[in-house]
């Protein structure tokens, strides 16, 4: 049994069975659309939500204060040894499973079965977080033209509990108040449509919503730059290296998506050479911008006033940033061109990893880990169409009556031992498929592949214990469902 656990496909067999599979997806994608795509998963919630409990920290950990800065160099750093890896598996196995296709060809199905099901923390459940954020941005973006919707309409129910007199407006049912999250649903439920759809057309969606969130960041950065104090960046280290090490924990969830690229392998024209271009540029265009971010960020608000700040202030950073500023003239208007730039980011991170996750469960599916209906792809459209409506069903529902809190922290882990497993996995094929041909490979392994261990284990160390026993669980869950089902019908068995 034991040496079924760990049988794996040779590379040039995933990537035979891909071309001639019946279930080809269509390889609509250039160089540009990889990028953006890439660009689009990474600047999104993160940049927009996360940087504010960064720098000021919360009840359970310490903040980075003008540390951010350090923070988001030391993620990238980590993020780039992992992006080396990602890229020399992308140009040599152009597959949609992405971390999942890599680990069955260099570690084994049943550590590819453990990926794919962590990466489900990543895309799925990372994706609820979002949603829900994108639904209070959009609150207040609409409020500011005197649209208002009702909290009930609004809220999930564990956070409604803590709204006084929120049950009592809510409308009932039998005695039972009626309080759920329409615009979270609402929007995974248009994305999803948009990706059932089409490759290309999701493609030039995420390119123009790029370009806007990209404009709005450039326009924070120009708008604050005037306003920045030079003493708000002393002390540099408030909290000492362990608060960097925190705030680096955190906004990790700023930098997750570029990985994502790899899941449209399949769909892009000449993988080899697009894949890695995207992969790369994509994660050194965000750092760039997130470093520029956060030094007028930190520039604005000092950091004891950001610790005076209220969780739901420092959820929306970069308005609060502006509004501290108190600018004289057009001060309203540029808090809300901040506020339809994060409506517009939160948007484009939903699309990626909707896009993403379906491509993973198709990939399973099409290995027999998952029922062969997963791995369906539409006659007309050339997507994979069962998995892109059922991933938008169970993340819109889930994001409909949950809550965001440590939503973000169970993400971060997921996604960072995909990257260690990813890393390992380089230094292995290597070692067995040493002849094999590369058209990008990750330079000085297994330095490179070593080093971006050790980084993501010691992001992961920065993370809260609830949050490792959290991972533990749904990992074991996932053991059960693959002995249970997978195992049993691997066409590699077979």
């Amino acid at each position: 049994m034991l040496k079924h656990l760990f049988r794996r496909k040779p590379t040039y067999e995933l990537v035979a069975e891909s071309e001639h599979s019946e279930h080809g997806l269509k390889k609509a994608l250039g160089p540009v659309d990889v990028t953006a795509l890439g660009i689009g998963a990474i600047i999104g919630a993160g940049i927009f939500a996360t940087i504010g409990t960064a720098a000021a920290g919360d009840a359970t950990r310490l903040g980075a204060g003008p540390g951010l800065i350090l923070s988001f160099i030391l993620t990238g750093i980590a993020c780039g040894f992992a992006a080396l890896c990602y890229a020399e598996f992308a140009a040599m196995i152009p597959i949609s499973g992405s971390a999942y296709t890599y680990a069955y060809a260099t570690l084994g199905e049943l550590v590819a079965w453990i990926i794919g099901w962590d990466l489900i923390i990543e895309y799925a459940v990372g994706n609820v977080a979002v949603a829900i954020s994108w639904g209070n941005y959009f609150k207040t973006l609409v409020a500011g033209f005197g649209i208002i919707i009702p909290d009930w309409l609004s809220t999930d129910y564990r956070t409604a509990a803590r709204i006084p007199g929120l049950f009592e407006r809510a409308p009932h049912i039998f005695g039972v108040p009626i309080v759920f999250n329409i615009l979270a649903f609402g929007i995974v439920a248009l994305i999803t449509i948009v990706l059932v759809l089409g490759i290309r057309e999701s493609a030039t969606i995420n390119t123009t919503m790029v370009m806007l969130k990209l404009i709005v960041l450039g326009f924070f950065v120009v708008v604050g730059w005037s306003y920045m104090k030079g003493e708000n960046f002393h002390p540099l280290l408030p909290n000492g290296w362990a608060g960097v090490q925190s705030g680096a924990a955190i906004v990790f969830f700023a930098y997750i998506g570029f990985d994502a690229v790899s899941t449209v392998a399949e769909e892009t024209r000449n993988p080899a050479r697009d894949l890695p271009i995207g992969i790369i540029g994509s994660l050194l265009i965000s750092t760039v911008i997130y470093i520029l971010v956060a030094a007028v960020f930190i520039g604005i608000i000092p950091f004891d006033v950001l610790r005076q700040k209220l969780a739901t202030e420092q959820a929306e950073p970069l308005t609060m940033a502006l509004q501290y500023a108190n600018i004289q003239r057009w001060g309203n208007l540029f808090v809300g061109i901040v506020a339809f730039g994060s409506v517009v980011a939160h948007t484009a991170v939903l699309l990626v990893f909707q896009l993403g996750q379906p491509r993973i469960f198709f990939s399973m599916a099409r290995d027999g880990l998952l029922p062969q209906s997963f791995a369906k792809v539409h006659p007309r459209f050339r997507t994979p169409y069962v998995t892109t409506i059922l991933t938008g069903v169970a993340v819109g529902v889930c994001a409909m009556f949950t809550s965001i809190d440590e939503m973000v922290d169970l993400t971060n882990i997921g996604t960072l031992f995909a990257f260690i497993l990813v890393c390992i996995g380089i230094w292995v094929l290597r070692k067995r498929e040493p002849d094999r041909p590369r058209t990008f490979k990750t330079p000085w392994v297994p330095v490179i592949p070593l080093l971006g261990v050790l980084a993501c284990m010691y992001l992961m160390l920065g993370l809260p214990w609830i949050t490792w026993i959290r991972f533990a669980l749904w990992l074991i869950v996932g053991m059960v469902v693959y002995f249970f089902y997978g195992f049993r019908r691997s066409r590699l068995l077979r």
